[in-house]
């Protein structure tokens, strides 16, 4: 038994035996699943004289009824008629009978086990139960109603794929299949959640992820003890390193692409079934930065995109927060024009420079907290219409200046530059913080709060993996920088990033992008 295999072996559980009497069978299975309406049991007899006793289970709304009808039921009820079978040789060979030739569904298996095949009712497999034999057969029939694969709603697609994750387990790992044609990777399934027995799986690429990285999601997923699982956020906030730390340590997406490409990277992916977003650790501050469209430019487009969106980012976090500190204690750093210009719009201004920048800010994130949870439509007029009246009015009643509108409206358009939601609503938490220390001690209290932040970033790690690698990794490697900042044409990037520590560190050999001799108009071909 190879790591893999130890790793993911399933631990014994006790069995509830399955009897010989249908009639107990059915018995105990209606009484464990007492008062649930929508479970259907359809009783009947089967063979020429009809006289065995057969019974079929099955959950309205999440069997395919179908499939039920035509390749079950009337494969028993009609066929076994017809066969010239002995009555005692039917009940001997049943299962032989129908597994080999009688019942037309692909995916069917047998259990011991009464409390396996309660479960597989309740995720929408169909159970088959006859007398005298003390086996029940399991048949994959699922048929529930389920969303369309469509292209992802949070993540705008650009140039890539436009498929994205839906509510579906098997759909969502068939995507991903779709783009690793390779034996070596693996999906292992689990369920967590006592009362939800949600599926999960780990989706890995064996000889390219770091054995200690699996072993530690998978040691983390097998420690999780709760009632149920409705959302990937439920595991995610649950197998983090550090609870407490603002910054989203697993990486969440829509996109199958994405999903792939961190495979082949070296990391693991966590997909839950009934969510249409998949999990990705180890993450990295890189991680958060980075789009997906990176990788689909050309690698100038794509290196000033990234740096763009990096000052965005620090836009974002540091604008109010320079603002505050230096009208508030530092004036004298500013051209002489430009203090006369902010102390002259300040002049019917009410309120301290710190109590109009909380007002305008706290005002801004009332207006996106409202969007979002409006209408799509209506959400979009509400932002628009609103930052602009709201702006205007506060403006020509004196409440804050011209100034601070410009600054509150560069500092929104710079929150939405970040690909990933969770990592941009940190800087906008924090920002607040910045603005508090900004208002008590200037840019000393602005320094000190960054030395706090840049403090905490350098502990955290993300399964091991320090949270701002490459920069503050083991054993800095130039090869991992060449996909940070700023992105280095495809082909000069062979190595997968060291600080994964994968076990297979090469993923492209030498190519030239350009054979073509200079001044041949042939593509250097011979003639």
């Amino acid at each position: 038994m190879n790591f893999y295999e130890q790793l993911f072996q399933k631990k014994p559980k006790e069995k509830i035996p399955v009897e010989k009497e249908i009639d107990a069978n059915l018995e105990t299975i209606k009484e464990e699943l007492s008062f649930c309406d929508d479970v259907v049991y359809r009783e009947f007899k089967i063979g020429q004289k009809q006289e065995m006793k057969a019974a079929l289970i099955y959950t309205e709304g999440l069997a395919n009824k179908t499939m039920l009808d035509e390749s079950i039921l009337e494969d028993l009820m009609y066929f076994t008629r017809m066969a010239n079978m002995d009555p005692n040789v039917l009940k001997k060979k049943i299962h032989e009978a129908i597994l080999d030739g009688s019942i037309s569904v692909a995916n069917v298996r047998e259990s011991d086990d009464l409390d396996e095949a309660i479960d597989a009712v309740l995720i929408g497999d169909s159970i088959l139960l006859f007398d005298q034999w003390d086996k029940i057969l399991i048949f994959d029939a699922k048929g529930w109603p389920m969303r369309s694969v469509g292209e992802p709603e949070m993540e705008m697609v650009i140039r890539g794929p436009g498929d994205g994750f839906n509510e579906t387990l098997r759909v969502n790992t068939a995507l991903v299949r779709r783009r690793i044609r390779d034996p070596k990777f693996k999906i292992k399934q689990m369920q967590i959640g006592k009362r939800s027995k949600t599926d999960i799986a780990v989706l890995y690429i064996e000889g390219i992820t770091n054995k200690e990285i699996l072993k530690m999601v998978k040691e983390r997923l097998d420690q999780i003890q709760i009632d149920a699982v409705l959302g990937s956020s439920y595991i995610e906030q649950l197998i983090e390193d550090e609870w407490r730390s603002p910054f989203p340590q697993i990486q969440n997406t829509q996109r199958p692409d994405v999903v792939a490409a961190a495979l082949y990277e070296g990391r693991v992916a966590i997909i839950i079934d009934n969510t249409p977003y998949a999990l990705i650790a180890p993450a990295t501050v890189a991680t958060f930065i980075q789009s997906p469209e990176d990788h689909y430019e050309r690698f100038f487009i794509a290196s000033a995109i990234r740096i763009l969106r990096v000052l965005a980012l620090l836009t974002n976090l540091y604008l109010p927060s320079l603002y505050i500190a230096i009208t508030s204690f530092h004036p004298g750093i500013l051209p002489t024009d430009l203090l006369l210009y902010i102390a002259g719009s300040r002049l019917n201004v009410p309120f301290p420079v710190v109590i109009e920048a909380f007002l305008m800010e706290a005002s801004l994130e009332l207006l996106r907290e409202a969007g979002v949870r409006l209408p799509g439509p209506i959400g979009a007029t509400i932002g628009i219409v609103g930052g602009l009246v709201l702006g205007q009015a506060a403006v020509e009643a004196g409440i804050v200046s011209p100034l601070m509108v410009i600054v509150v409206a560069l500092t929104a358009m710079a929150a939405y530059s970040s690909p990933s939601y969770s990592f941009a609503i940190s800087f906008r938490m924090l920002r607040f913080v910045l603005m508090a220390a900004s208002a008590f001690l200037g840019l000393y209290g602005l320094i000190l709060a960054t030395l706090i932040i840049l403090t905490h970033l350098c502990n955290l790690k993300s399964f091991g993996v320090p949270y701002l690698s490459p920069l503050v990794a083991s054993e800095m490697k130039w090869q991992d920088f060449k996909d940070f900042f700023i992105r280095v044409p495809l082909h000069m990037m062979r190595r997968r990033p060291q600080f994964l520590r994968p076990e297979d560190s090469i993923r492209m050999g030498k190519n030239r992008p350009n054979n073509a001799v200079k001044g041949d108009d042939t593509g250097g071909k011979k003639q």
